[in-house]
């Protein structure tokens, strides 16, 4: 009797069954604000004072009190000269006070007149071409943030402008999480590292490890600590010796190929002698296969050997979980409706994420090729289109569209 195949399982269990698993990683550390891109914040970030703190002018110009310019022509004397980072006296009554973007507003003023609207009157004065109202071109005291204010919550993943906005208020340390300890494994004897043998000389069979090169970069960005492993021989012995090494040191050890059940694919049997593998088959195209277990305390995920499936499914699954173990709590990217300036007549009954290109109409371009092995197609495009199952998609239908440059990020 032949064997049943395991159903397919949808790409949104399957992520909800890897976070379950993903407890965030014990331990933080303490890094200079100017290191912390792309850390994940280990606790929240409560400001100490105001931003900014004294209310200040946002023109060049003059501060002056609102209610003694009634109408335009106005001529008043400058009393004082503030320039930012000086303290001001007293706005004297009836006169002006120059004053420069990011100067405090002296005591008595509530206004800026921008330079534009005036004009000098004589030596030591000048007149108001136009009549202010109280509070304009005044930044307000604690109008970004205020003292006590947390500004950064616990779990942000921290971008150039979360790092400006910690500077605003004095940090020059982040406590952040660690980062996730990555062993990466290479396996079949098929691959062969670019540099080692010239195209010409390549051996019937033979090809270039490309996913290596691809998922390092990944990991990196996603400030894991990565320890090659290289090319691990198709033997068992050899396998099962990385692993058990990888075990001892890392959170995640991740492969890509070499989990199904033929004979020279020793992934899957090693990793079920040291440990526990579940082999799922997603609902989804391209990267049906994808395996889950343990080794020792180290995670283990295997991805397919296809370059575009391995890609993809590091994006959907591998991301969120390493994001998840650092922390964070956005994992999963922001989709948008977007029209389709192609057409896919052939629905696929599994979630397909389609190699697409944004175009200067507003719309999106298709890869011509969407096949698993043509790596072009990742190259090229910059956002997966999110394509239900069963659905087939017309010129000019909305489409969800997730962009790249949010899950390289």
């Amino acid at each position: 009797m032949t064997a049943l195949r395991p159903a397919l399982r949808p790409l949104d269990d399957a992520l909800a069954e890897l976070l379950g698993h993903a407890q965030p990683l014990q331990g933080t550390e303490s890094v200079s604000t100017f290191d912390a891109d792309a850390r994940v914040l280990a606790q929240d970030l409560v400001s100490a004072l105001q931003v900014p703190p004294q209310d200040n002018s946002s023109m060049d110009g003059y501060a002056v009190r609102a209610s003694e310019i009634a109408d335009e022509g106005v001529a008043l004397p400058v009393s004082q000269r503030i320039p930012a980072g000086t303290a001001p006296g007293a706005l004297v009554p009836g006169s002006a006070a120059r004053i420069f973007t990011g100067a405090p507003i002296p005591q008595g003023a509530d206004a800026v007149v921008m330079q534009e609207d005036t004009e000098p009157a004589g030596e030591q004065g000048v007149r108001i071409l136009r009549v202010p109202v109280p509070g304009q071109w005044i930044r307000r005291s604690g109008e970004d943030v205020m003292r006590g204010a947390v500004v950064l919550a616990k779990g942000e993943r921290l971008a150039a402008a979360a790092l400006g906005l910690a500077a605003s208020i004095g940090m020059n340390q982040l406590v952040v999480a660690r980062r996730p300890r990555v062993a990466l494994f290479s396996t079949g004897d098929e691959l062969v590292m670019p540099g080692a043998v010239p195209p010409q000389q390549m051996k019937p069979g033979a090809i270039y490890n490309s996913n290596r090169f691809f998922l390092s970069a990944l990991l990196r960005r996603l400030e894991c600590e990565v320890s090659d492993y290289g090319i691990v021989p198709d033997q068992r012995d050899a396998t099962e010796k990385a692993l058990r090494h990888a075990s001892h040191s890392h959170d995640l050890i991740l492969t890509s190929g070499g989990v199904s059940v033929g004979e020279e694919d020793h992934i899957k049997p090693a990793v079920e002698k040291l440990g526990t593998l579940d082999l799922w088959q997603i609902a989804i195209k391209p990267g049906k296969p994808f395996a889950y277990g343990k080794v020792g305390a180290a995670h283990f995920m295997g991805l397919p050997g296809n370059p575009v499936s391995s890609f993809v499914t590091f994006l959907l699954l591998v991301r969120p979980f390493l994001l998840k173990l650092q922390g964070a709590t956005r994992v999963a990217p922001t989709a948008v409706q977007m029209p389709a300036h192609f057409d896919w007549p052939r629905a696929d009954k599994r979630r397909e994420f389609l190699r697409v290109r944004r175009n200067a109409q507003g719309g999106l371009d298709l890869f011509p090729n969407q096949s698993s092995g043509v790596l072009t197609s990742a190259a090229w495009s910059d956002g997966l289109v999110d394509n239900p199952p069963g659905r087939a998609i017309a010129r000019g239908d909305s489409v969800s569209f997730i962009s790249l440059a949010e899950l390289l990020a």
